[in-house]
This record gives C-alpha cells, structure tokens and sequence, in this order.
C-alpha cells in the first residue's frame, strides 16, 4: 500500500512539473534572413546575425518600422539591441500589440522605448501620442549601456504590460481603456532624426495564456 502511495506520488508530481514547466521560446529572427518579417528593406538590413535599422551615414528622414507578419496577444518577449548615434538625437524601439497604419510609414500600437530619455518606457505610438509608464528620470542613466548591447523583455499579459530593462523592472501597466485592442504584430523600429543605428538580435517569443 506504502508503495503505490509513494508511486502516485511522484506521478502527480511529474505531472505537476509538466504543467509548470515554461513553454519553449520560438525564434522570430533567425540571424540570417528576413523570414517572418516584413518593411522597407532599403531601411533595414542583417549584418553580423543582427537585424539594423538605419544609418551613420545620413539621416533618417522619418519613422521606419520592421514588423512581423503574424500578430501576437499574450507573450514574453526577449531581445537584444543597441542603439549608435548622437545620445541626444538617436532613438528607437520595439512595437507590440501594433498595426501598420494604412497607406502610410506608420503603425498604431505600444512601444517599449529606447534612447533619449526614454528608455525603459512604455510609449503609445500613433494613438495617444504619449508615454503611459516609465522609470523615474533619475533612474534612467543607471539602466542601459550607451553604444553596446542591452536587454528587453516585454511581458503582455491580458490588460497588463510588463517592461524589464537589463533585469531591471521599469514598467507594470495596466490599461484602463478596454476598448483598444490587445494584439498585433511586432515592430522594430529606428527613428526619424541624425545620423542612427539600431540594432536587434537575439529576438524570442514564449507564448503565454490569456489574462483579462
């Protein structure tokens, strides 16, 4: 009796762990191709397995935008970028929840913003044209690398975004207005200003349940 207590046991503990395991992340850029994604190419290009919007060269003449062509509700994001460029000029960021505006350059939806002084917040591009959550100011300067590789990591759960820069918390939002929509694709972006890069790699999506 002991024995099959014990066995069933450790059944419904295997189960346990099954069912709070992490789903496996999917790659979204393969470091390679533009599969998956779609933009204006003379704007984005991959060098060294990253995905660049952008120049150093000239000018960026207007907002540009590099999505996926599948859209994504409730997830964690993961990715990796830098952003070169005049500190006081460049900047950037990554879409979610987004569409691509009709018959124009741009799209509709939140932003995980970078550069500026606005990194680690989270930006509503096109529709209230203005920043719903961030860090404090003063804590700003102590989240990023300035011309090197940070990390992103985006968690959409139902009305509830969550943004972590460099492991560092800097956004847990939930949205008030129930009638804007919660999915979308995702967009890289590198903003309209001087001469800018930036760069994504490393970009990866677990697919989470949804949440109201």
């Amino acid at each position: 009796m002991k024995k099959n207590l014990w066995s069933l046991l450790l059944v419904l503990c295997a189960v346990s762990s099954l069912g709070l395991a992490r789903v496996k992340s999917a790659r979204l850029f393969d470091g390679k191709t533009f599969t998956g994604w779609e933009g204006n190419r003379q704007i984005f290009r991959i060098e060294q397995g990253a995905i660049v919007g952008g120049s150093l060269q000239q000018r960026v003449q207007r907002n540009e935008f590099l999505c996926t062509t599948k859209d994504y509700a409730n997830f964690a994001l993961r990715l990796k970028f830098k952003l070169l460029g005049d500190p006081q000029g460049a900047n950037a960021g990554i879409q979610f929840r987004t569409r691509r505006i009709p018959n124009h350059h741009e799209v509709i939806g939140y932003q995980a913003d970078v550069g500026q002084n606005y990194w680690g917040a989270l930006y509503d591009e096109s529709r209230r044209k203005k920043v719903l959550a961030g860090p404090a100011p003063e804590d700003i300067p102590k989240l990023f690398k300035p011309n090197d590789w940070n990390e992103y990591v985006i968690r959409a759960e139902g009305r509830r975004i969550r943004l972590e820069l460099n492991g560092r918390q800097t956004v847990d939002y939930t949205e008030p207005d129930e009638t804007i929509e919660q999915t979308g694709c995702i967009c890289l972006q590198i903003h309209v200003g001087p001469p800018s890069e930036a760069w994504y790699k490393d970009i990866t999506i677990e697919t989470l349940p949804a949440k109201k």
